[in-house]
């Protein structure tokens, strides 16, 4: 059901985990699924949130005033500031979030590697620097790399590729294993001719990101230089 213009006084969200812009305070022995929910919480109201920032044809940096400084009549000022006031909140409680569930990742796979070790008894298990995304339930996603140019008539281009995208997942590789990229090397030189899972964030117009998914089919003599055409820089 449409939302009318008369309707938005007020963002029609609910209050997610945070409490006058600060992140909750989770108990003690709060579980990293706790920690995952509640950043699909602020995921979920930052949508929202730009969804009425949408409504009234405005961005985050959008002027409010006329060009000789008087406020805009054709939009609700107070209603706009006030959302974009929260989505500043909730963007700082995001970051906070993301980096307790990296903490909390590490954690995971640290208990999970000392538990092997005590049931072989053995030393010979060493700890990988970072865990696999597979061994945890619904892993968040975070951009590890950044595409910096697009080649014209390259697969990366056939499979709409952008400069600007952010690479979320590029088949097996992830922020948690990509190590400075030579995984997704590897998983190009492995795929020569076969589509590759590319998951992406796109800028949307000025007002938020979204995020994609395309197939990237690697393949040589398409008329440039290497088996995508596109260049991926480290983030």
């Amino acid at each position: 059901m449409g939302l009318r213009m008369d309707d938005l006084h007020t963002p029609s969200v609910s209050s997610g985990p945070t409490s006058n812009g600060t992140v909750e305070e989770s108990k003690e022995g709060s579980s990293l699924m706790h920690l995952i929910n509640q950043k699909d919480k602020v995921e979920a109201e930052m949508s929202a949130l730009f969804s009425v920032l949408r409504s009234h044809n405005v961005t985050m940096t959008t002027t409010l005033t006329t060009f000789d400084g008087y406020p805009r009549d054709d939009i609700d000022i107070a209603q706009i500031r006030t959302t974009r006031a929260r989505i500043i909140h909730l963007k700082n409680d995001y970051k906070s979030l993301m980096a307790r569930i990296e903490e909390g990742l590490h954690a995971h796979h640290a208990s999970m590697a000392l538990e092997a070790a005590d049931t072989s008894q053995t030393l010979s298990t060493a700890l990988p620097s970072r865990p696999a995304a597979e061994n945890i339930p619904n892993a968040p996603e975070r951009a590890f790399a950044k595409v910096n140019s697009v080649a014209a008539g390259s697969p990366a281009e056939t499979a709409d590729l952008k400069a600007g995208d952010q690479i979320l997942q590029f088949g097996a590789a992830t922020w948690l294993n990509h190590e400075k990229l030579s995984k997704v090397a590897e998983v190009v030189s492995q795929n020569e001719g076969r589509p590759i899972l590319v998951k992406i964030l796109r800028n949307s117009d000025g007002s938020g990101t979204e995020k994609l998914e395309v197939q990237l089919t690697p393949r040589r003599n398409w008329g440039g230089r290497g088996m995508l055409g596109c260049h991926l820089l480290q983030v």
